[in-house]
């Protein structure tokens, strides 16, 4: 293993860390929680269902964290060259967009 390949991976595991912490208190919060740190959280009395809430926002920062992480397998089994950007665009970039898109989801559900 090249000393870039380490250095990425170092990255890649701090980030999927953070992201996997941030859903891990989010499915342990017993009050509302917020999509991001811009976003202030809806006031339990403006969700229909706090728990659920709670649940999918937790499980979907959860499922990224995982998915930073297996692209990051799939870059380094890639290699070196431009190709190795296509996992980092489906496992990192590509999923916000995802996440928005779901968050506005669940506020149409739940608020």
């Amino acid at each position: 293993m090249t000393a870039s390949a380490i250095i990425t991976l170092i990255i890649y595991l701090m980030v999927a860390a953070i992201m996997i912490g941030i859903g891990i208190s989010q499915l342990r919060s017993s009050s509302p929680v917020g999509f991001y740190s811009g976003e202030k959280p809806p006031k339990e009395d403006e969700l229909t269902d706090v728990q659920a809430w709670n649940k999918k926002h937790g499980m979907m920062w959860l499922v990224y964290g995982i998915m930073i992480l297996f692209s990051y397998i799939a870059g380094y089994i890639i290699g070196d060259s431009i190709l190795c950007l296509i996992p980092f665009c489906v496992g990192v970039i590509l999923p916000l967009f995802v996440m928005i898109w779901y968050h506005q989801k669940l506020i149409r559900t739940y608020l």
